[in-house]
């Protein structure tokens, strides 16, 4: 069995965590985090909370991975913090829900855009069918792109992350410079009384920044191809972190300036009707054409990181072994990336729509990296992480941060929204019985 390459710069790797972060949330969810949570000051702050949980997650992780600076990230933490069954697990995890309904959802999600564009300047529209073929079709490119080698997949990463942030930082610049709203309210008094309540407001809300949020751990799984080791990676978390929290602050005040609170949530295409107000009919396919880049290019960066996690797997045994192969010419898990794309595939023609995908996905993706981050405190414990290489700062307060955060989001939607965790515990059920029969036979 041949082994990865260790042919990805510290800017390909923060590319990576920027790209794989910002992706369709911060044109999509704005909508349904204003309807949640109906005030400028209290959305700042949850996008603020959000970008807290990204950077204490990034140093935690940091630490985590100087201690094991193996491919996979994440699944690796577990499995030398709780056992093999807790690797397995977000392994299964990661390839039946929560990587390829990621990708299902950029790529269905992609498509509206795309035909979006296409109406504008003609008179033919995408049916709902053509948009699934040609969801699968882009993801097919993407995926030979992925099998050419890790280098040109970090190559086309950073070449499609610098475009989206180029785009996102134009749309911030038209907001700031020439938005139509004089001034936006920063009271903390709701212009609504939240439904629930304003922590059950506040979870509700969480799941949209979230989901924006989530990416910037997938850096993790490509430790083993970091041509730096250990520093590499963490410092591609953290400076990620930092850059993500920035765009999604200011591109948040640049909404505010655009468009009043209550239409926002009211819009489910906030970034092209906050553009129009400026630019016309124009702006909205410009801001179109931003969000197809954006999304199209989080799409690949999915689909070259986590089959990182069934290579290790594989490797470990628990796994089919043919996933963990690895080939001679390009150094990529091609087994590992081929079986992910097809039940993406599988998952474009059978699901639902693009807000299902995420809601589904947000729970167990959290859950896990909830479960990953306790471990750094029995790891420290044991001398296997801090000692050499990577320490996180403010330890332990940082990791607690981290940790109280996801624990009030992650039971949150315990109590309110039963349909995703539901079916993320019974995701979980089935694997747990895959992985004994596995072992047994």
């Amino acid at each position: 069995m041949s082994e990865l390459r260790r042919s990805l710069s510290k800017f390909d790797l923060t590319m990576i965590a920027v790209g794989a972060t910002i992706g369709s949330g911060i044109f999509l969810t704005p909508q349904s985090i204003a309807e949640a949570l109906p005030n400028e000051y209290w959305i700042l702050v949850i996008w603020a909370v959000g970008g807290i949980v990204a950077l204490t997650g990034a140093l935690t992780y940091s630490e985590l991975n100087s201690g094991f600076p193996e491919a996979g990230g994440i699944y690796v933490y577990l499995r030398e913090g709780y056992g093999p069954l807790a690797g397995f697990l977000y392994g299964w995890a990661t390839l039946m829900i929560v990587n390829t309904g990621s990708i299902a959802a950029l790529c269905l999600g992609f498509m509206y855009y795309a035909d979006y564009i296409i109406r504008e300047y003609s008179d033919y529209a995408i049916t709902d069918s053509g948009k699934q073929i040609l969801s699968i079709a882009a993801l097919i490119g993407l995926t030979i792109l992925n099998l050419r080698s890790a280098k040109t997949g970090g190559t086309f990463a950073s070449l499609f992350t610098v475009l989206k942030i180029a785009g996102i930082l134009a749309l911030i610049g038209l907001g700031m410079g020439w938005g139509v709203v004089e001034e936006f309210s920063m009271s903390t008094e709701m212009k609504a009384e939240p439904a629930g309540g304003f922590w059950t407001a506040a979870a509700l809300a969480m799941v949209g920044v979230l989901w924006s949020y989530g990416g910037w751990q997938h850096t993790t799984y490509l430790a083993a191809e970091a041509r730096g080791g250990p520093s590499s990676v963490s410092r591609a978390m953290v400076y990620g972190a930092i850059l993500i929290t920035a765009v999604y602050i200011l591109t948040n005040i640049a909404y505010f300036y655009m468009l009043p609170l209550d239409t926002i949530a009211n819009s489910d295409q906030v970034a092209a009707d906050a553009v129009q107000t400026i630019l016309g009919p124009a702006g909205g396919t410009a801001i179109a054409i931003v969000i197809f880049i954006s999304m199209f290019g989080t799409t690949g960066i999915y689909t070259m990181t986590a089959p990182r996690i069934y290579y290790a797997m594989a490797k470990d045994k628990v796994f089919f072994q043919q996933l963990g192969k690895v080939s001679e010419r390009t150094g990529v898990p091609t087994v590992a990336v081929v079986v992910q794309t097809i039940w993406t595939i599988v998952l474009i023609l059978f699901w639902g729509t693009f807000k299902d995908l995420v809601d589904y996905v947000v729970f167990t993706d959290f859950l896990f990296m909830l479960i990953a981050a306790i471990a750094i405190f029995w790891f420290r414990k044991q001398g296997k992480t801090g000692k050499q290489g990577y320490r996180t700062p403010l330890y332990p307060l940082t990791p607690i941060v981290f940790i109280g955060i996801l624990t009030w989001f992650t039971a949150s939607m315990l109590i309110g929204q039963s349909e995703p965790v539901i079916a993320g515990l019974i995701l979980l059920g089935v694997g747990t019985i895959v992985f004994y029969a596995w072992k047994k036979f």
